[in-house]
């Protein structure tokens, strides 16, 4: 097994005034190219969207985009025929698939939004673009995981990538074991608040970990965390 930490201010980040932005990967402006992805998991930004801001209609193609706010509220359009107002407790999943066009704009003109989006390649290209959001309840995220994501769909959304997207809300000290689906998965996690220990090392705030080679994982959370946890199939790492 081996593991490795990229801490909170490791990551880059990107100032344009309406979006304040945290890149754990190669995005935009932002390259590193030691950081270009973790297996199929290629991008995860850390949004916040002031009052009125957004992104206008663009497209894209062949991309599994998860989206996770945490407070405020977003709204999407796109061209499958998806909309949708999202906020904390909700996750929204759009398959680009052979193309789709969207837009997301900040639902309010006064307060600020913050989120999580992810990209995940897909297993296949050129797949009919979807939309799909739902509620997750945080009473069934207490103290123990809560799947979000999985190719199986069902209760979670459903995603077409061997990928699974759990979180966890802690209220008290707490252990938990997180046990991965097959022999060429990694984990991703990061820390969205609080504080969490791994493998004996210790995660603050939005620091995150990579871990190859496992079969399962031991978690330890602190009352008040907060942690977003990614098994992603590995192939040939970007890195």
């Amino acid at each position: 097994m081996r593991y490795e930490i990229f801490r909170a201010d490791s990551r880059g980040g990107a100032d344009y005034g309406w979006l304040k932005t945290k890149y754990s990967f190669s995005f935009a402006e932002y390259y590193a190219p030691n950081r270009m992805g973790f297996g199929a998991l290629r991008v995860l930004n850390d949004d916040t969207i002031l009052g009125g801001g957004g992104f206008p209609f663009h497209s894209h193609k062949d991309m599994e985009i998860v989206t996770i706010p945490f407070s405020g509220a977003l709204e999407h359009k796109d061209t499958s025929g998806g909309s949708g107002i999202i906020k904390a407790g909700d996750v929204q999943i759009m398959s680009a698939g052979s193309g789709i066009t969207h837009s997301e704009f900040n639902h309010s003109k006064t307060e600020a939004l913050s989120l999580f989006q992810i990209w995940i390649t897909p297993e296949k290209e050129g797949l009919t673009p979807r939309y799909e959001q739902k509620i997750f309840p945080k009473e069934r995220r207490l103290n123990t995981f809560q799947l979000l994501v999985s190719p199986e769909g069902g209760e979670p959304l459903k995603i077409h990538q061997h990928a699974y997207i759990s979180i966890a809300d802690f209220d008290a000290d707490t252990h938990l074991s997180y046990n991965l689906h097959g022999k060429n998965q990694g984990l991703f996690c990061i820390n969205i608040k609080g504080e969490i220990s791994i493998l004996d090392e210790k995660l603050n705030e939005k620091d995150a970990i990579e871990i190859t080679g496992a079969s399962a994982i031991a978690l330890q959370g602190r009352a008040g965390t907060m942690a977003l946890v990614i098994e992603i199939p590995l192939g040939q790492l970007d890195r």
